[in-house]
C-alpha cells in the first residue's frame, strides 16, 4: 500500500528546528491535495505546510512537539483517498446526520411525565405540617426573639464569609495561565534586548500636519480604488517620504558589520505587521522604483501572508529601514526600537486634531507625532534631525516627492 511521508520542510540555512504549533487535521482524516496540514513555528517565521497528495493521514507527532527539519511527522495513505469504503462511510455519516433530528425530535418534544398526585389525606397532612412550621417561624418564643436580636453576625465573620465566597467563585487555575514562549516570541525578545544593549540608541521627535495627505486621499480615493482595486492608505506616502529622505541623508541608509561601515544604495523598506504570533517585518523591495499603487499592493500582500502564517523567510530579509505604525492602536507617542542590523526606524502615531499656530493664526489641524530612533554610532544627531525634517516636509507637501526637492 503506497504511503507518502509528510516531512518538516527546509526553512532556511539558519533554521534547524521548530515547534509543531497546530494540526489542521486529525489522525485518520481523509485529506485533499494542497490542503493545509499543520503550522510550524520557528525563531523567525510561522508557516503552513500542505498535503502533497490526497489520502488518509496518520499523525506521527503531536501539537507542541519540537521537530527537526526533515523529520517525518505524518504518513498519507494515498490508496485510501479513492476507496469506495471511504466514500460510503462519508455518505453514511451524512445520512445519519440528516436523520438525527427526526429521531431525536419525539424524545425532545415528549413532555415530562406528570408526577403522581398526592392523595387528599396525605396532602392535607402535608399542608398542616407546612402551616405549623410557618407559624413556628412567624411566632418564635420571646426568648428566641431576644437571642436573635442579641446575636448579630460579627464583622470578622462577615469578612470570612465574603472571602470564602470569593474563593469559591474563583476556581483554581483561572487566576493564572502559564505557557512556554513560542520560538518566534523568544527570538523577538532576544533581538529587542540585543538592540538596546548593542546599539547607542537615541530618539528624535517631530510632528506632521496631515492635512495635505488627507485632502489628496479624499479627492482621489474613488478613482484610485476603481483603477487599482484597493484603497490609498497613509503607509505608501510614508514609504515614499522615507525613500526620499534616505537619498538626501545616506548616513541613515548604512549599517555596521563588525568594524566595517556598510553603505546601502538600494531602498528595501520593512513595514512592521502585528500578528497573533508576534511582530513581523516584511520587506517591500525596490521602493524607489515603485508607484503608490504598487507599494499599497505589496504591503497588503505581505501583511496578509504574515497574518495567515504563510510568510517566507525571504520576505523578512534584507531591509535597510523599518516603518512601524503604533497609531492604528491609538498610540500618541513612542520610542520604537531599531530592527538590527538597520541603523534607524520611523514610528508613526495616531492622527489627532490639535490647535497649531500657522501664519500667526491658531487653527485646528490633523497632527501626527513621528519618532526616529537611530544608532548614534552610525548616525549623528544632525543627520537624524535632518532626515526626520525631510520626511516631515515630504508629507506636508507631497509635491516635493514628484520634484525630488
Amino acid at each position: 500500500m503506497p504511503n507518502l511521508e509528510v516531512k518538516i520542510p527546509p526553512m532556511g540555512e539558519s533554521i534547524t528546528s521548530g515547534i509543531l504549533a497546530k494540526w489542521h487535521v486529525k489522525d485518520g482524516d481523509i485529506v485533499k491535495k494542497d490542503q493545509p496540514l499543520f503550522e510550524l513555528e520557528t525563531d523567525k517565521i510561522t508557516s503552513e505546510s500542505a498535503a502533497e497528495a490526497a489520502g488518509k493521514i496518520t499523525l506521527k507527532a503531536a501539537a507542541g512537539d519540537e521537530v527537526k527539519i526533515g523529520q517525518v511527522v505524518a504518513m498519507i495513505d494515498t490508496a485510501a483517498s479513492a476507496t469506495p469504503a471511504a466514500e460510503s462511510q462519508i455518505s453514511d455519516s451524512k445520512s445519519q446526520t440528516k436523520e438525527a433530528p427526526a429521531t431525536a425530535a419525539p424524545a425532545a418534544a415528549a413532555p415530562a411525565e406528570p408526577q403522581a398526585k398526592t392523595p387528599a389525606p396525605a396532602a392535607k397532612a402535608a399542608e398542616s405540617q407546612i402551616s405549623d412550621s410557618k407559624s413556628q417561624i412567624k411566632t418564635p418564643p420571646p426568648a428566641a426573639k431576644s437571642q436573635i436580636k442579641a446575636a448579630p453576625p460579627a464583622p470578622a465573620e462577615k469578612s470570612q464569609i465574603l472571602n470564602l465566597k470569593s474563593e469559591v467563585n474563583q476556581p483554581a487555575g483561572e487566576r493564572q495561565t502559564r505557557r512556554k514562549l513560542s520560538p518566534l516570541r523568544q527570538r523577538i525578545a532576544e533581538r529587542l534586548v540585543a538592540a538596546q544593549h548593542e546599539a547607542a540608541m537615541l530618539t528624535t521627535f517631530n510632528e506632521v500636519d496631515m492635512s495635505a495627505i488627507m485632502a489628496i486621499r479624499a479627492k482621489y480615493q474613488d478613482d484610485f480604488v476603481k483603477k487599482n482595486g484597493l484603497k490609498l492608505g497613509f503607509m505608501s506616502f510614508f514609504v515614499k517620504a522615507v525613500v526620499h529622505a534616505l537619498k538626501e541623508v545616506p548616513a541613515v541608509n548604512a549599517q555596521l558589520d563588525g568594524d566595517t561601515l556598510v553603505e546601502n544604495h538600494f531602498y528595501d523598506i520593512g513595514v512592521a505587521v502585528s500578528t497573533e504570533r508576534g511582530l513581523m517585518v516584511p520587506v517591500i523591495r525596490n521602493c524607489a522604483s515603485l508607484g503608490m499603487a504598487a507599494i499599497e499592493k505589496a504591503i497588503a500582500e505581505v501583511a496578509a501572508k504574515a497574518r495567515d502564517g504563510k510568510i517566507a523567510l525571504t520576505d523578512l530579509e534584507g531591509g535597510v529601514f523599518t516603518i512601524t505604525n503604533g497609531g492604528i492602536f491609538g498610540s500618541l507617542l513612542s520610542t520604537p526600537i531599531i530592527n538590527p542590523p538597520q541603523s534607524a526606524i520611523l514610528g508613526m502615531h495616531t492622527i489627532q486634531e490639535r490647535p497649531v499656530a500657522i501664519n500667526g493664526q491658531v487653527v485646528i489641524r490633523p497632527m501626527m507625532y513621528v519618532a526616529l530612533s537611530y544608532d548614534h554610532r552610525i548616525v549623528d544627531g544632525r543627520e537624524a534631525v535632518t532626515f526626520l525634517v525631510k520626511v516631515k516636509q515630504s508629507l506636508e507637501d507631497p509635491a516635493r516627492l514628484l520634484l525630488s526637492v
